[in-house]
């Protein structure tokens, strides 16, 4: 049998099981999560503090901000930014009313600043034309950076849609349940199509939220908590001992480490040097100091030096190295060499950043910084003796 028969064999063999046993899966799943589930998170409840009914709307502008934090980002890590982001912007229009630097400062610490873009960007496009936020799925889907299932997701929690999701989580569920021998993301659209037969779309809000829990909090990628599962028996890997061999994974993508020299300019009052990166791009609109790759051949000074011409437009001679640290990002580790340096020629202008300023270091947190920065700014300090 070639793999691509053992596909479909395995596939109509699956849905086959699904389409005997999903009422009871449905049942069980919801039965353990009005128990057990994160049922108290704040965008999933009423404004008054009532968990929803099958008939009720939530807002969906909490439900977005949540959603859309929680691409690539844990549960814990996103709480309290969503807290501090709904107290400074409650709504969309607080939103569109806000700078680019607002947002950006509000988000500060949590990473993947594009995502901070797009939420800003569709809340001035949409203020300027007087529309609000779209509640179904089709129409999410037509906003930057929502895909299928943060667009379900978004639809389903906020107006109880009939829409099942497919993220990390659920394809872990799955993959276990069903026994699924390869890695998961090999066969998305058959995933799909068993998570839509699992969906009871009288509840997808519950259905989709309890398959999400399931998975953060019992079928965890390590240490499955197997004898807590509302599917423990019909589990097809429980049933083959093999619950922790799955889901299969892929072969890790090595990471590859860049060295990276950074320049510390102080002028002869005290105040630094620092740039805007362009607003579009990795790490679009925030500030930092001067630096960049180091390229072959080059020493750390020589990067320095070169990087410092480039961007700002400054001739300088480099000092003494203030700190060195790495500091790791989803697909490269980077190590950064600070140095401390003096203007030799030339006066700062936005050669390749977006404008340039020069600030007291007591001043520093008034700019919304990537959290690399936070170790430099720290040595700064104490080096200039305001720690």
């Amino acid at each position: 049998m070639s793999p691509e028969q053992w596909s479909k064999a395995f596939e109509r063999q699956q849905k086959a099981w699904l389409s005997e046993t999903a009422s009871d899966l449905y049942a069980s799943l919801l039965n353990w999560w009005r128990r057990h589930g994160r049922r108290d998170l704040p965008w999933r409840l009423l404004p008054d503090g009532r968990q929803p009914g099958p008939g009720d709307l939530l807002p969906v502008y909490p439900v977005w901000v949540a959603e859309v934090m929680l691409q690539q980002t844990r549960l814990a890590v996103v709480l309290p930014f969503w807290r501090r982001w709904r107290s400074r912007f409650p709504d969309l229009e607080s939103l569109a009313a806000a700078s680019r630097q607002e947002v950006l400062h509000c988000w500060q610490g949590l990473g993947y600043y594009a995502r901070a873009r797009r939420l800003h960007g569709v809340a001035t496009q949409l203020a300027a034309v007087r529309r609000p936020l779209p509640t179904d799925r089709a129409g999410l889907e037509r906003l930057p950076g929502l895909g299928r299932t943060t667009a379900a997701a978004i639809a389903a929690t906020a107006g109880n849609s009939p829409d099942p999701i497919l993220d990390g989580n659920v394809m872990r569920v799955l993959a276990r349940l069903l026994a699924f021998p390869a890695p998961p993301r090999q066969a998305t659209p058959l995933f799909w199509s068993m998570v839509e037969l699992l969906l009871d779309h009288r509840g997808a809000r519950d259905f989709n939220q309890a398959l999400m829990d399931l998975g953060a909090l019992v079928c965890r990628p390590r240490g499955p908590l197997c004898h807590h599962c509302p599917w423990q028996t019909p589990c097809h890997a429980y049933a083959k001992g093999i619950q922790h061999q799955l889901p299969v994974r892929q072969a890790p993508t090595p990471i590859p480490h860049v060295m990276v020299g950074v320049g510390i300019v102080l002028d002869q009052q005290g105040k630094v040097l620092i740039g805007q990166r362009q607003p579009d791009g990795l790490l679009g609109g925030l500030w930092e100091f001067p630096g960049g790759k180091q390229e072959p051949g080059e020493t750390m000074a020589d990067t320095v030096v070169r990087e410092l011409q480039e961007e700002v437009g400054l001739t300088v001679a480099v000092g003494p190295e203030l700190l060195r640290f790495d500091h790791a990002y989803t697909h490269r580790r980077l190590t950064f060499a600070v140095y401390l340096c003096r203007v030799v020629a030339g006066e700062a202008r936005p050669v390749a950043s977006q404008q340039v300023a020069w600030v007291w270091p007591h001043d520093l947190h008034h700019y919304p910084f990537p959290a690399a920065n936070a170790r430099m700014i720290q040595a700064l300090r104490e080096h200039s003796g305001e720690a």
